[in-house]
């Protein structure tokens, strides 16, 4: 695959044999950091998150994840806020700005669309991480990188995603990467209001990936390898009572957990509210903390990948 310069969609990664390198610099970056063996591949390179919505896991991973390489970091946290975007600067100046001093730009934006923008413009690498509705493409990266992991194989999945679909980012960056490897069958489990977009079913359709819709769990759950319970996204709604319609329809609890297969695994990239108990933490199958975790090192292989 041509090397990537900026990494805004997850539609950029179309090769399978990339995705496993990939994966393995990430695994390695775990084998180095466990034994304490990392090097500075990046040292005296500097990253900038600029993060126009709230973030944990997305932003410390980044951040961590260039200082574990060698390099170092300026961060913009509540850019929204405490940022000239307050005083009406642009999107496109801010960049040009902080491009000036930093050698890539990890970016969150509440507007679809914001990161590719900003890849027309800057001189550095762009990472999307996380445009409003759009795309989350590091995050379905980790996403990837956790079911190989878990389940030791990307084909042949049953794959149920359950929540909310219409608003869920990181459900449209993972889609065309599950659509790259053969037998995957996806449920797509939701409210009718909240339900996948046209545009990502048309895309399945044309990869010839099968899929089924419905809102009910039951018949779904028992058969699924990956169950990825997303979080119902209160900030996307008009209101307060359209959210509360709709933001309790599906709660993992500790039964539902247990009907699933013994080797099937329960995915989330929090934060969580209330879909998932906490009694269901304690579960061999609960897979999101590590999912967390691998955030870390696939962004430390996506940094170096594009830096070093």
């Amino acid at each position: 695959m041509e090397k990537l310069k900026h990494v805004i969609s997850a539609r950029q990664f179309k090769d399978p044999e990339f995705l496993l390198w990939l994966f393995e610099s990430a695994h390695q970056m775990e084998r180095d950091d466990v034994f304490r063996a990392l090097t500075d591949p990046l040292r005296g390179r500097i990253l900038a998150t600029l993060f126009f919505e709230p973030s944990t896991r997305t932003r410390f991973s980044f951040e961590a994840a260039m200082q574990k390489l060698g390099g170092g970091v300026l961060t913009a946290e509540n850019a929204r806020a405490n940022s000239s975007a307050t005083k009406g600067e642009t999107i496109s100046d801010t960049i040009r700005v902080v491009s000036g001093y930093a050698d890539a730009i990890a970016i969150r934006h509440y507007e679809p669309g914001t990161a590719e923008a900003a890849a027309r413009i800057s001189p550095v690498p762009i990472i999307n991480a996380g445009d409003g509705v759009g795309e989350h493409p590091t995050q379905a990266l980790a996403d990837m990188y956790t079911i190989k992991k878990e389940l030791g194989r990307l084909s042949g999945l049953r794959v149920a995603l359950v929540g909310d679909l219409l608003n869920g980012r990181t459900i449209h960056s993972l889609l065309p990467l599950l659509s790259l490897y053969p037998g995957v069958t996806i449920d797509l489990i939701s409210p009718w209001q909240l339900r996948l977009p046209l545009a990502y079913r048309e895309y399945l359709m044309e990869k010839g990936v099968a899929f089924h819709e419905g809102e009910k769990l039951e018949g779904v759950i028992e058969e699924a390898d990956v169950a990825y319970i997303t979080r119902v996204q209160s900030e996307r709604f008009a209101s307060k009572d359209e959210y509360d319609v709709v933001k309790d329809v599906y709660v993992i609890n500790a039964e539902i957990a247990d009907r699933l297969k013994p080797d099937a695994i329960i995915m989330h990239a929090l934060p969580r509210v209330n879909e998932i108990s906490p009694e269901v933490d304690a579960n061999a199958r609960a897979a999101y903390f590590r999912q967390a975790k691998n955030g870390l090192y696939i962004r430390m292989a996506l940094l170096k990948y594009l830096l070093a």
